[in-house]
């Protein structure tokens, strides 16, 4: 009776995600059991919530990565566009400009960016690595010519309650995180317009032919995921009250990793917003467990980047067995 109650469970749970999100669930839980048993602060409200906390940037910035892989691209700019977009918005905060208004042109930044990658992308035809490593570059040298080389703080309580202020205990930025992965997730799922990167990452050239508008989705996606990190870096100045000139650094790789742990392919036409999600939550976890198991913080890189390699040599193989299906 038991197992046919757990084997109804596993089925119903199967069919609301795929294979690879419900893979990712399995392993959380039994990584949140294991971490529990061992350190029982784990479950704490405290370290619940710092956990989320961290995932709130890389959540928003993964749903803009899914899109781009699903369709066969990536953007390695993303961190330094969101250092970016979150000192020029303290910067005009700073010169009295009212936070709506500072916010709207901090996207902006974001937007610009964006549409640069997906115009040299889509028109130009230069790869996307070469394309948004040259604007990663370029953000981050722009940081540090607005900033002097410089934090920037001293922001009104009405911008930086974006991301210390609650709602029934639960912070801002969690909130705002959750709810753009559940409309992102499924607007990939069930929108007509989005649902065409997967045919775009499967064959674009199959996707032209059958009247898609290649190049124009490819700079929607690119522009939308610039926007996406700047809202991550405007989130992310408001919580912890300055605008750092070190903020984003190595985000990239990490965005990226979470969007292949969950699910997505480097070539393209597979991929979800909730396995994104649960790749960047799967790393936090991680993260979370290596500080109270009291491993040495040197060792979280090191992890990291073999949980990387595990989850591109998984690609690796399940693209083989497409291929042979």
């Amino acid at each position: 009776m038991g197992n046919r109650v757990k084997n109804n469970i596993a089925a119903k749970m199967m069919r609301i995600t795929d294979r690879r999100e419900f893979m990712i669930i399995y392993i959380i839980v039994l990584g949140v059991i294991a971490m529990v048993y061992a350190v029982p602060e784990f479950m704490s409200r405290e370290n619940t919530s710092a956990i989320l906390l961290a995932l709130a940037d890389q959540s928003i910035i993964a749903i803009g990565m899914t899109l781009l892989m699903v369709s066969g691209g990536f953007d390695m700019s993303v961190g330094s566009t969101m250092a970016l977009s979150g000192a020029t918005t303290a910067i005009w905060l700073n010169l009295g400009l009212p936070v709506p208004l500072a916010i709207l042109l901090g996207l902006a930044v974001g937007v610009l960016i964006g549409l640069i990658n997906g115009w040299i992308i889509a028109e130009i035809g230069i790869n996307p690595f070469i394309t948004t490593l040259g604007t990663m570059s370029l953000a981050r040298g722009m940081l540090m010519v607005v900033s002097d080389g410089r934090n920037i703080s001293g922001l009104p309580a009405s911008f930086t309650a974006i991301g210390q202020g609650s709602l029934f205990n639960i912070q801002y930025p969690i909130i705002i995180s959750i709810l753009l992965v559940a409309v992102g997730d499924f607007l990939l799922r069930r929108g007509r317009f989005f649902r065409q990167n997967y045919y775009i990452g499967a064959n674009e050239k199959a996707a032209v032919l059958s009247g898609i508008n290649v190049k124009k989705m490819k700079v929607f996606n690119y522009a939308l995921t610039g926007m996406l990190a700047a809202l991550a870096g405007i989130i992310v100045t408001a919580r912890l009250g300055s605008a750092s000139t070190s903020a984003g650094k190595g985000l990239e790789l990490r965005v990226i990793s979470a969007v292949i742990i969950g699910g997505a392919s480097l070539k393209g036409g597979v991929g979800s917003v909730f396995g994104s999600f649960l790749g960047a939550l799967l790393m936090a976890i991680i993260v979370s467990s290596i500080n109270l198991l009291g491993v040495e913080l040197n060792w979280i890189d090191f992890v990291l980047g073999a949980t990387l390699l595990l989850a591109v040599m998984a690609d690796t193989f399940a693209s083989r067995q497409r291929t042979k299906e």
